[in-house]
């Protein structure tokens, strides 16, 4: 969810605002989700999963009842739509368009995908999506805010993906994630890297998944008696690992901005969504 202000931020109407990844997510509470993002005056949110092509074909549909009831919108009689895709980096923008194509279109790619931001760099020709309605998508690079409110937020931006994780430290960024998976009680690392137990200390953490990975290396340190070989964990290697195992989804699900929804009513269980459902 960080970053979705953007939209507000570009005046962009009438607009879908489409979480991708929803495979990912811990969607427990996916009402107060929709509720606390209708209080932000969004009402108009689709939950997808550009890999399963999950909820995909809601796009298009959405999107052309948007545009009709839209004030904007010239009701010609050729209706041909042209829609900009916008977001943070590495959200699944690209992807978003490839599966819309899978979808509609029964065609294979028409826009690189990669794991890390900076793939988009420039914003690409029209992109066809769909034949009924006539609808062309333009992929463009992902845009921050120019400014981000706070350190966390930034640091949860982070462990999305959508900034280099070199830029920030990928051992600083393992040290939050542990933080947030312990401080929601989400363990799913300690079984994942055989740990036993929980623990708060980073260095400790990535110590042991540094052994189990086999990510050591000899060092000779000098004593005082001589050279002495001993055996160091390549802690940046296994905080690599730790990462790129949170974003696959093999630590769980996780929602990073659970706090945002403390203090809303709990939904009533007959009303609430399945991760399936927009």
């Amino acid at each position: 969810m960080p970053g979705y202000p953007l939209l507000e931020t570009l005046g962009v109407k009438p607009h879908l605002l489409v979480l991708n990844k929803m495979d990912l997510a811990d969607l427990t509470e996916k009402q107060k989700i929709l509720q606390h993002l209708e209080r932000e005056g969004l009402k108009n949110v689709i939950f997808t999963n550009c890999v399963k092509d999950e909820n995909i074909k809601q796009v298009v549909p959405v999107v052309t009842e948007l545009i009709g009831n839209s004030y904007r919108y010239n009701r010609g009689e050729n209706m041909e739509f042209c829609i900009m895709v916008i977001g943070v980096p590495n959200v699944g923008k690209s992807s978003l368009i490839n599966s819309l194509r899978r979808q509609h279109l029964k065609k294979g790619k028409a826009t690189r995908v990669g794991g890390e931001p900076g793939i988009t760099r420039a914003v690409m020709s029209r992109i066809q999506v769909s034949e009924q309605p006539l609808m062309f998508l333009l992929d463009t690079p992902g845009v921050l805010a120019p400014r981000i409110e706070s350190v966390e937020t930034g640091l949860k931006l982070a462990l999305c993906g959508t900034v280099l994780d070199h830029l920030v430290g990928e051992e600083t960024l393992a040290d939050y994630l542990l933080y947030t998976l312990n401080r929601h009680q989400l363990f799913g690392y300690v079984q994942r890297y055989g740990l036993g137990e929980a623990c708060d200390d980073v260095a400790s953490v990535l110590k042991r998944v540094a052994i189990k990975l086999r990510k050591t290396q000899k060092v000779k340190v000098l004593t005082g008696t001589g050279n002495v070989n001993i055996i160091q964990p390549n802690y940046s290697a296994a905080a690599r690992d730790f990462l790129r195992t949170f974003r696959s989804g093999l630590l769980g699900p996780v929602m990073l901005d659970r706090d945002i929804l403390q203090g809303l009513p709990t939904a009533d269980p007959s009303q609430a969504l399945g991760p399936g459902d927009a």
